[in-house]
């Protein structure tokens, strides 16, 4: 359904510290990275699409992140849930809602809620029952 997402950003280097613990703790595979660009990409393992893509915006104006507005990455497990928010505060994201259930979704959604240093936001979901791998 997706080809990819982009997500605008101020400072790469910055973003490139944030983003790739988290997606690495998701298993999320880096596609490419082109610092003089700059830009970045990943897929899930295996994968060519879709693509998670950081750049600069290519208008060359500051990136406004909107409201309303959110990436989900799913998380293989709950407890993957736990390491990507982990990962994303240990790394200059703000949290905006701790791992835990959230059985107003589905009964079986566990997920996590942070801020990007840019301030877009993110999510990580599983949506395995919890005695399930």
């Amino acid at each position: 359904m997706l080809s990819h997402i982009f997500v605008g950003i101020a400072d790469f280097n910055r973003a490139l510290r944030f983003y790739r613990p988290v997606l690495a703790s998701l298993g999320i595979e880096e596609r490419f990275c082109e610092p003089e660009r700059p830009w970045a990409g990943w897929h899930s393992a295996g994968g060519q699409r879709p693509l998670f893509v950081i750049a600069r915006p290519h208008d060359g104006q500051a990136p406004s992140p909107g409201n309303g507005q959110m990436t989900a990455f799913l998380a293989p497990t709950r407890a993957a849930v736990h390491a990507a928010h982990a990962a994303a505060l240990a790394h200059g994201g703000t949290c905006d809602g701790p791992p835990g259930p959230r059985p107003h979704y589905h009964a079986h959604y566990y997920g996590a809620y942070f801020k990007d240093p840019d301030g877009n936001k993110l999510a990580v979901a599983c949506h395995t029952p919890e005695h399930q791998p």
